[in-house]
């Protein structure tokens, strides 16, 4: 089978997505598709379907501290077959940081969408396991938010006693 070319990937999920796809980019050349969050699941399954992304490499969020659109959830994709990378970014609000999850396509997106929901306090929707991952349960705080104060909550969690010389 003849090699494809990221660029046609990105050219056939405009395409095919036309209402989905909001914007492209190129980095470091690596490709990026900045895709609506209502879409996101379905342009996922497509390129693994369809364009053989069959690894999922990475989930990360990031919080771009804006009032539109606050986190971003960005997917790390690769095609094994056609040594390419893509890079799917979805945006979300703040007031509603939900996105559909990705673990019915790839089983892998489990801890990596938990650590999102822990960190940032994005929600995926049907995950099968949303418990945090690093917190406790009851911690009410997202840590990676960039409103999260650098020295943490005062007494939100019991610290372990840095003192050496302390019994």
């Amino acid at each position: 089978m003849a090699k494809e070319s990221v660029l046609a990937v990105s050219k056939d999920v405009q395409s095919k997505f036309t209402d989905a796809v909001l914007g492209t980019a190129e980095h470091a050349g690596d490709h990026i598709l900045i895709v609506h969050r209502d879409y996101v699941h379905d342009v996922l399954k497509f390129l693994k379907e369809e364009h053989h992304f069959i690894y999922l490499a990475d989930i990360v969020a990031a919080d771009r501290f804006t009032e539109d659109d606050r986190f971003e959830v960005i997917y790390n994709l690769m095609s094994l077959r056609d040594q390419h990378r893509i890079f799917v970014k979805t945006r979300v609000p703040e007031d509603n940081p939900v996105v559909p999850t990705a673990t019915d396509i790839w089983k892998g997106a489990n801890w990596n969408e938990r650590e999102a929901y822990d960190m940032f306090g994005i929600t995926f929707q049907g995950h099968p396991d949303p418990r945090r991952i690093f917190m406790p349960e009851d911690f009410k705080y997202h840590p990676l938010r960039k409103e999260f104060p650098l020295i943490g909550v005062p007494g939100s969690l019991e610290l372990p006693n840095t003192n050496p010389d302390a019994e």
